[in-house]
């Protein structure tokens, strides 16, 4: 009997290692950033059975570190890469619309202009064609010619002798660790199998063909045979490293571009609007974050530590720097609340490669029979990479491989979540709480928020908020074990929720209540908390100490 659930947590984990060790999977998908959790829904939604393994935590590297935008790429129609900016901005859409409404959100963005003429036609022009690229399908509003004295009027922080007028367009935004979860989540509902702390050793080969792979239980120390069809790395930066560790002979290679975000209190800036500021080397994000603003990004090569990349003293002073050329107050490092950085798996082909299919800045590979890997690309073009992937498997899955169909399937939450918005007052009396947690609430877990109040009518403590000057929850924090897979102090406060780089003291101030909550539904000894407290005060020491450099 099926009995498939969207929770994530312990007697999940102990379902999913019990399917790995007896059952014969037809995906085996390494890696749990967003491309692999999409790729796991994918095949879980062509009817393939599905197993995803994760090293750390779902979206520990890359996919809780971007700029959190859902876009186009306006930087992409200077490079006349039309398709690609055509294919995001469909995703865009489907996201905002009906995939994700309660995840992805519009968000208005002013182009400064420097220039009277000149430069406001040919920035208008590519406005113009970014909005034309979308098709028929247009949620968010065409961009608009704004005057000098109006750019005053929504940017008073803008220098007006630098700043002559502007033009506003829309994009989005999306807290990305929360996306690629509740993915997962998605994922898990429709009947994949998943598993964190787990390791990949080795690929499983006979006659031939990769017929699975070898996984350790980080927590137990077990090796497991698990069976598959085919499997599909999504390994973003450890894409070479694994590679080279299986023995695959893969016909691209990664290399590792680090960007930088600082975050930075609602007072600092004065604007209501996100801005894109052109730089020298690209372009750099003034983004409203809930009632703070996050400012990035760098691009610098990178060869460092791929589990925790940090934000230097380098790093911040560029973005100050370019931040300040059009702001009237400038910033300064007094002002930053916290910074994180993040690393982007660009690719590139071998001149030897005949096989790897190229597009939309990313690269597939069946580099041998049961064996295809995905690198590169872009976090809002997730779905269609994932469906490449699988397509790509189709000689190692059966003839009757149905055709992807996830650009109709909506992400757990999205279902009815506009109908609880227009009941926000209702909700409030029944969980007990404010009209502004709910919608906090609602634009976190969308309809999943029924859940979420069962923990609060159990427990009415709950309802409290974790801290001051943050919308968390102590429900929350409860639910993030609970439902959402998080196994430790660093998967709460760093992905489940954003603390580690909003609180100003990257969550040390909120790492013992937190241990506190989840300690018992973990089912966690003394030893095995402090434990987990020890390994996040590392965490937040890296993190802060490193931008002092």
């Amino acid at each position: 009997m099926w009995t498939a659930s969207s929770v994530l947590n312990p007697k999940q984990r102990e379902e999913s290692l019990n399917a790995l060790r007896t059952e014969h999977f037809d995906v085996l998908v390494l890696g749990g950033g967003v491309t692999g959790a999409g790729v796991a829904l994918d095949a879980v939604t062509r009817g393939l059975k599905t197993a995803l393994v994760e090293s750390q935590d779902y979206a520990a590297g890359t996919s809780s570190r971007s700029s959190k935008l859902i876009h186009g790429g306006l930087r992409y129609l200077e490079q006349y890469d039309f398709k690609l900016v055509r294919e995001a901005l469909h995703e865009r859409e489907l996201m905002v619309t009906t995939q994700a409404p309660h995840l992805v959100k519009p968000l208005s963005f002013l182009y400064p202009l420097h220039h009277k003429v000149r430069e406001r036609t040919y920035v208008g022009a590519g406005l113009a064609l970014y909005d034309a690229l979308r098709g028929l399908q247009r949620a968010l509003p065409n961009h608009k010619h704004l005057s000098h004295k109006k750019v005053q009027e929504i940017a008073p922080c803008l220098d007006p002798k630098i700043v002559i007028g502007g033009i506003e367009y829309f994009d989005a935004q999306v807290d990305d660790a929360r996306h690629t979860m509740m993915i997962q989540r998605t994922a898990a509902m429709y009947g994949a199998h998943s598993l964190t702390r787990a390791r990949v050793e080795e690929l499983i080969r006979e006659g031939g063909k990769v017929v699975g792979a070898r996984v350790t239980d980080l927590l137990t120390g077990e090796s497991i045979n698990v069976r598959s069809r085919v499997v599909i790395m999504a390994a973003g930066v450890w894409t070479n490293e694994l590679h080279e560790k299986f023995g695959v002979k893969s016909n691209y290679t990664v290399r590792m571009s680090k960007g930088v975000h600082i975050l930075l209190p609602k007072s600092a800036i004065a604007s209501e609007t996100g801005m894109i500021l052109k730089t020298a080397i690209s372009v750099l994000f003034i983004i409203p974050w809930d009632n703070k603003w996050l400012v990035g990004t760098t691009d610098t090569d990178y060869t460092g530590d791929k589990v925790n990349p940090v934000a230097t003293k380098e790093d911040i002073d560029y973005i100050l720097r370019e931040a300040n050329k059009v702001l009237l107050r400038p910033l300064t490092n007094e002002d930053i609340l916290g910074a994180f950085a993040g690393l982007r798996p660009l690719v590139s082909q071998s001149k030897a490669a005949l096989s790897t299919k190229t597009s939309r800045e990313h690269m597939v590979d069946r580099a041998e029979p049961g064996f295809v890997s995905i690198a590169g690309g872009k976090y809002t073009t997730y779905r269609v990479m994932a469906k490449d992937a699988v397509d790509a498997a189709a000689p190692d899955l059966p003839s009757t491989l149905v055709d992807s169909i996830t650009k109709h399937i909506p992400i757990l939450g999205a279902p009815g979540f506009q109908a609880l918005v227009n009941s926000t007052e209702r909700l409030a009396s029944e969980f007990g709480i404010s009209v502004e947690s709910v919608n906090h609430l609602l634009n976190r877990h969308g309809s999943d928020i029924f859940e979420v109040g069962a923990l609060i009518t159990q427990d009415s403590s709950l309802s409290a908020p974790l801290c001051d000057g943050l919308p968390y929850l102590r429900a929350e924090i409860a639910y993030a074990v609970s439902h959402e897979g998080a196994m430790s102090v660093i998967d709460v406060i760093a992905r489940r929720t954003r603390i580690s780089f909003e609180s100003g003291d990257y969550g040390r101030s909120v790492s013992d209540a937190v241990a506190e909550l989840i300690a018992p539904i973990l089912g966690w000894s003394e030893e095995q908390k402090q434990a987990s407290l020890v390994e996040f005060l590392a965490f937040a020491k890296s993190e802060s100490e490193s931008a002092a450099k």
